[in-house]
């Protein structure tokens, strides 16, 4: 029977359970193939509503804690009617949301219309099927997971261009336009800095890339290659921020020019879906920081065998949550702090800044490579 590089209990329960499921098949139906494919499928499935759970489920909590967030940056209250200091209020805009009229402008292609919020969703969704979220939490084991990560990227692009052309909005195109150069622009430096994880972890495997970084938090990414390794941990910092068109790089949705971006015409669930991507992609650019340079589902242990026993007993996924939830944290905190930048600004600060120095960071790995050895 077809066994997984990284097995975790509920498919090792599944695949020893399915032979007795299939002794009820009939004969010509018996047969380790049979097995194989029933466990493969009940366990994909499986998979897929972790997954789902996993994104979709945050996306709320993540709601609740950008509105404090911004709330107590700008000394305010935020939320405080609905339910206690308003945990509520997330779950009235849902619902709202889901039965408000769905409706497409005149002249719009309904297809691709309606087509671009599914296509956003792609992306954030087969990244958080790659990242280790334990030592066998895992769904897709990818020896190139890496570039494929760097390749899935896109599909954000091309639902924003098609949202925005779709629309048959001068300001909704404008506003694709705008995110498309953008994205495109800070995808490269984004996938410069993980090239970088790649050349010093030697393994484009995020398992490995995790398992490169166990004992100490010496032996984390951001720490490992001294200056070089936190330099990489703020060009990625840097560059999703701009990728994800979050503020202070949102100039996709820029309000004061262009009214409200390249989802304008969007109402009700296809709205909804913009604004689910944009919150489940927080989470996954969050969880491939702390893949690549926070040591991933390791404890932070510092060297003291007393402390380090206590550390190690807290099982590996709630380390790795409460890294994935400070890195939001920052990104929240970067979002309700800083101006948000001209377009010709921010596209200068890729091209004449971030491109050069994310250059320069793969030589500086190259040399700290042939030095190390």
């Amino acid at each position: 029977m077809y066994v997984p590089s990284v097995t975790n209990p509920i498919g090792d329960y599944v695949r020893e359970w399915v032979p007795q499921l299939v002794a009820y098949l009939p004969e010509s139906l018996q047969g380790e193939t049979t097995c194989s494919v029933i466990a493969f499928a009940i366990n994909a499935i499986i998979c897929i509503i972790a997954v789902c759970l996993v994104n979709i489920g945050s996306a709320p909590i993540l709601i609740y804690m950008e509105r404090k967030v911004c709330a107590h940056v700008q000394c305010r209250l935020g939320p405080m009617r609905l339910g206690w200091h308003g945990t509520i209020q997330t779950i009235a805009d849902v619902l709202k949301m889901l039965f408000k009229e769905v409706y497409s402008p005149q002249g719009a292609d309904k297809k691709l219309f309606y087509l671009a919020p599914l296509i956003v969703l792609i992306a954030p969704f087969m990244i958080a099927a790659l990242i280790p979220f334990g030592h066998n939490l895992l769904v897709a084991n990818v020896d190139m997971g890496i570039p494929l990560i760097i390749a899935v990227n896109g599909f954000g692009v091309l639902g924003i261009l098609l949202g925005g052309w779709s629309s048959n909005n001068k300001y909704s195109l404008m506003g694709s336009l705008r995110s498309g150069a953008q994205m495109i622009s800070y995808e490269i430096s984004f996938a410069l800095v993980l090239l970088f994880v790649v050349m010093v972890s030697g393994s484009t495997n995020l398992m490995e890339i995790t398992n490169g970084q166990a004992g100490t938090v010496a032996n984390w990414m951001i720490f490992k290659v001294p200056v070089l390794g936190f330099l990489a941990f703020i060009m990625f910092f840097i560059a999703s921020t701009a990728e994800m068109n979050r503020a202070p790089f949102d100039i996709a949705e820029a309000e004061q020019e262009l009214t409200g971006g390249y989802h304008t015409e969007y109402t009700g669930t296809p709205f909804a879906m913009f604004y689910l991507a944009e919150y489940i992609a927080l989470v996954t650019n969050s969880a491939l920081a702390v893949t690549c340079f926070l040591g991933g589902f390791h404890a932070p242990c510092i060297g003291f065998e007393s402390v380090d026993q206590i550390l190690l007993k807290v099982p590996g996924v709630i380390w790795f949550f409460a890294k994935v939830y400070f890195m939001i944290w920052c990104y929240m905190m970067v979002r309700w702090t800083f101006v948000r930048p001209r377009v010709d600004q921010l596209m200068s600060f890729e091209w004449k800044f971030m491109l050069p120095v994310n250059m320069l960071l793969l030589v500086g790995g190259a040399a700290y490579i042939a030095l190390s050895i």
